[in-house]
């Protein structure tokens, strides 16, 4: 059995889908590490999921898990490695990951070795074991190794000072199919640690987005309050995180213990 790229049943890049879309991308970040939990986002209705392996408690099992788990669904998984190291990054594409999103890239030179563990020699330096690899359907996609550069996006972000200064440069490397923004990183290398909503964040951050649009590049950007996600919008960001699995869950959760459990003697008096 054989199976073409491109053929039928080949799910779309992030970045074809940001090239056609003809709307903003709605997403929202998945970090619970639970298949059942990323399923249930997947069939919300959003666009867009994040699986985080930086922030969240997933290795290699739990993302092989939810890719799984997501991939009868439309909407598109973009997997966040824990760092830019060319080790992970193979193991990440060699068990499906076809959307990758690595942290803290600050410059050019950066973001070019990180496209180049995502491709084959001579392009690139990932390790060839497509044999045993989902990637490739276990060698049952018809020349996979020869077309495994288009099957990938990568999307690197920007979460520093340094980052923000060489945004333009970052941009231009070729392989690099979009950049996303992280404000709370980026808030924190600012020194205005927990202050996303900073003035000076704020325009940092769409000052970003029209570098990025200006040189033709999806842009994204991470915006839990929704009156900073539709401010991105207008902007022009390309695709937004608006929230979380695990954000939600906590704050629905308080919301019915609020509702149906009393406040003791102790708790109103420290009011």
């Amino acid at each position: 059995m054989s199976i073409r790229i491109g053929g039928p049943g080949a799910e779309p890049t992030l970045r074809e889908v940001l090239a056609g879309a003809d709307r903003a991308q709605i997403g929202v970040w998945v970090c619970s590490g639970s298949p059942v939990v990323a399923e249930i986002c997947a069939g919300s209705g959003v666009d867009w999921l994040l699986i985080d392996a930086e922030h969240a408690p997933n290795g290699l099992e739990s993302i092989l898990a939810q890719l799984q788990a997501v991939a009868a669904y439309p909407a598109t998984p973009l997997v966040r490695a824990p760092v830019g190291d060319t080790v992970i990054i193979k193991q990440l594409l060699d068990l499906g990951a076809k959307n990758l999103l690595i942290p803290m890239v600050d410059s050019a030179e950066q973001a070019a070795g990180l496209v180049a563990a995502t491709r084959y020699p001579p392009a690139g330096v990932r390790g060839v074991g497509s044999a045993l690899a989902r990637a490739s359907r276990w060698n049952r996609i018809d020349g996979y190794l020869g077309g495994a550069a288009d099957l990938v996006s990568l999307f690197v972000q920007i979460e520093t000072v340094t980052a923000v200064a060489n945004v333009a440069a970052i941009t231009a490397v070729d392989g690099v199919d979009g950049l996303f923004i992280g404000p709370s990183d980026l808030a924190a290398s600012m020194g205005h640690l927990g202050q996303q909503d900073h003035p000076d964040v704020v325009a940092a951050v769409e000052h970003c987005i029209r570098v990025v649009k200006e040189a033709g590049k999806p842009v994204g950007v991470n915006a839990f309050a929704p009156a900073t996600a539709d401010r991105y919008l207008a902007a022009g960001a390309d695709f937004v995180s608006v929230g979380a699995d695990v954000a939600l869950l906590a704050r629905a959760s308080e919301g019915l213990a609020a509702r149906y459990i009393a406040p003791s003697e102790d708790e109103r008096s420290s009011y």
